[in-house]
């Protein structure tokens, strides 16, 4: 009977400690689920689609995103930008966007989700809207090309239309090197703030180098906007002629 007794008691102060342990695991198995990255970036100019946003000075940018193993992810980017006296405040965009990705295929990835473009403390007017996307990225050899289309439905801050962008990506690594290639061109339709002209093409081809956590890019960035067309829209034809891009990026 003693021995049960003490069998019992040893069972029920290990109770505590086993339990502990089971919850230690647990929390590193949701840790373990969870990735989180980001980065940061100095760019000579920012643009977007084709188009710069930084008024051709640089432009300090960041991000951070948070990626669950089921393929759920959500994540906040942000840029300085400049000439757009009409804004005021404090010249920032901010990004928020959240969506879901899974691999449909082999080497076959799909890619779902809504961007929320944000400028705090514009003292100008609204400028904020929302954008759905859609990418699928496929993997050939050390290559990778991706197809993407985004769909901005009408709002008031864009003009009241939608529009529609799409867009063609690849990038090839240079095996045994630090050294990777990409290219891409993207093409804009809707009448309204987002595209002068109510439609145009941006291309751009890139080489990047990488050292650890950093990446050194140069890239060759054109649209086919017109002057008049970038005028029209209360911009100057710089912001939309051909320009060469440097970045430095530093991931974590």
């Amino acid at each position: 009977m003693r021995l049960i007794c003490l069998a019992a008691l040893a069972a029920s102060l290990a109770t505590p400690a086993f339990a502990q342990d089971v919850q230690e695991k647990t929390v590193q198995t949701e840790a373990d689920a969870v990735t989180v990255s980001g980065g940061t970036a100095l760019v000579s100019s920012y643009r977007f689609r084709g188009i710069d946003l930084s008024d051709e000075k640089v432009a300090v940018q960041g991000w951070v995103s948070v990626t669950h193993e089921s393929g759920l992810y959500a994540g906040t980017w942000a840029s300085s930008v400049d000439g757009f006296g009409e804004l005021g405040g404090s010249n920032v965009e901010l990004d928020l966007y959240a969506g879901y990705k899974t691999e449909v295929a082999d080497d076959v990835t799909l890619d779902g989700g809504v961007i929320y473009y944000a400028y705090p403390g514009s003292t100008g007017g609204e400028f904020e809207f929302f954008e759905p996307y859609a990418k699928l990225a496929l993997a050939a050899g050390p290559a990778a090309f991706t197809l993407g289309v985004a769909y901005a439905p009408a709002q008031d801050v864009i003009g009241g239309n939608d529009n529609f962008y799409v867009s063609a990506d690849a990038a090839l690594p240079i095996e045994g090197t630090p050294f990777a290639l990409d290219a891409h061109v993207g093409r804009s339709e809707g009448e309204t703030a987002l595209t002068p002209g109510g439609g145009y093409t941006d291309w751009s081809l890139g080489a990047s180098a990488s050292w650890n956590t950093l990446t050194a890019r140069v890239a060759y960035i054109d649209t086919d906007i017109s002057d008049f067309s970038a005028l029209a829209a209360g911009a100057t034809p710089d912001i939309v002629d051909a320009a060469l891009v440097v970045s430095l990026t530093a991931a974590f």
